[in-house]
């Protein structure tokens, strides 16, 4: 006798989604994935005691799923009631003490951080009892960030005049970020790199020939996204010069020209400042990002761009071939231009430094008194 058929569990199209979404995902918890395929096929008019067959569970699972979906909805799924489900066998403690010894001891043989492996034997617990408390609570001891806070004294004046020109331009005015790619090499690997088949990644090797290195220097177009670029030998206050005088050329003499640039030493070079000093450069106004925040200047995106999907992964013969390169991505980049729009508040970065700060300033009082 076929089961009794269950009405179709009613949802909008984008619950349908996003159900069809989780229960293909391979990062969710196992539990959320499975009762997101329950309901999938409850959506589809599958008889509950079939999808119970089709999951390995029982039919009463699939109505508990079922009737927590239509009181709770998406959120609802994977949720484990009070009293229910695996009960945790750790000691008391045993957490805090995980997290501590991650947090502020390093392993007995002076490395700098703890495996599963290491802190599960130093502790006495599993290592899959490792892994869980640091994923429950964001820790990855492995993983490391590098940071600069900057230690100029005009840093909040200098935020809120460079952000200023990026939300709110000057009218009749071109803004432009400009900044240097120095040192770019010509790298030519040592054997063909192979391509990507299924199963494999593209391959290259690790060494490589140098054949010289160039110096790129690139404006960006804060409104149009579009990029003004020269390629030099060298970045000195002559080669900066140049490319001021480059710009100069490209933008309409009826436009003032708002330039934002970090504090280099050529940007301020005695020929630099003698040639902004003639009235005919008076539409010029220099903008300096903060001393140590070149994330400051929208260049820096563009530069990125260039090197991931450009010169990180390119093999190049010769300077001229990677002259070439360079020059074939900027003209392509700007047959379409993207402009990048700059979101966040002046306010949270300089509260966001200050608690980096604050968090330092501890940590050293900490380690001084450590010692």
């Amino acid at each position: 006798m076929p089961p009794f058929p269950s009405p179709p569990l009613v949802v909008s199209a984008e619950e349908r989604a996003l159900l069809a979404r989780m229960a293909r995902s391979s990062t969710l918890p196992a539990r959320e994935v499975i009762e997101a395929r329950g309901l999938v096929l409850a959506v589809d008019g599958v008889a509950t005691i079939r999808i119970a067959e089709r999951l390995g569970v029982s039919p009463d699972r699939v109505r508990r799923w079922r009737r927590r979906f239509e009181h709770r909805r998406v959120a609802g799924i994977g949720t484990v009631a009070p009293g229910r489900g695996r009960k945790r066998s750790l000691p008391a403690g045993s957490v805090r003490e995980i997290l501590r010894v991650t947090a502020s001891e390093r392993p007995p043989d002076g490395a700098t951080h703890w495996t599963t492996r290491t802190l599960a034997g130093y502790l006495g617990v599993g290592r899959e009892t490792v892994r869980r408390v640091w994923a429950e609570h964001g820790l990855r001891p492995w993983r490391v960030e590098t940071f600069k806070l900057s230690n100029d004294p005009e840093f909040a004046a200098k935020l809120v005049d460079v952000v200023g020109l990026y939300v709110d331009p000057p009218e009749r005015a071109v803004v432009l970020c400009v900044d240097e790619k120095t040192q770019v090499q010509a790298l030519d690997r040592t054997q063909p790199s192979l391509p990507m088949i299924k199963g494999r990644a593209q391959t290259m090797t690790h060494d490589y020939k140098r054949h010289g290195t160039l110096d790129l220097f690139a404006a960006l177009d804060v409104k149009t996204g579009a990029v003004t670029h020269a390629l030099r030998d060298r970045h000195t206050g002559r080669d900066v010069l140049a490319f001021f005088r480059q710009i100069d050329q490209t933008v309409p003499r009826e436009l003032d020209v708002h330039v934002v640039l970090d504090n280099l030493s050529a940007h301020k070079a005695e020929e630099v400042r003698a040639w902004l000093a003639k009235p005919r450069q008076r539409r010029w106004h220099l903008h300096f990002t903060p001393t140590s925040a070149s994330w400051l200047n929208l260049v820096e995106g563009w530069f990125a761009k260039l090197t991931n999907r450009r010169l990180k992964r390119g093999s190049f013969m010769s300077l001229e071939h990677l002259e070439d390169a360079i020059t074939l991505w900027a003209e392509e980049w700007n047959r379409n231009p993207t402009p990048f729009r700059w979101t966040a508040n002046p306010n949270d970065i300089l509260a966001s430094i200050e608690r980096a700060r604050e968090t330092l300033t501890n940590t050293n009082a900490n380690s001084v008194s450590d010692h």
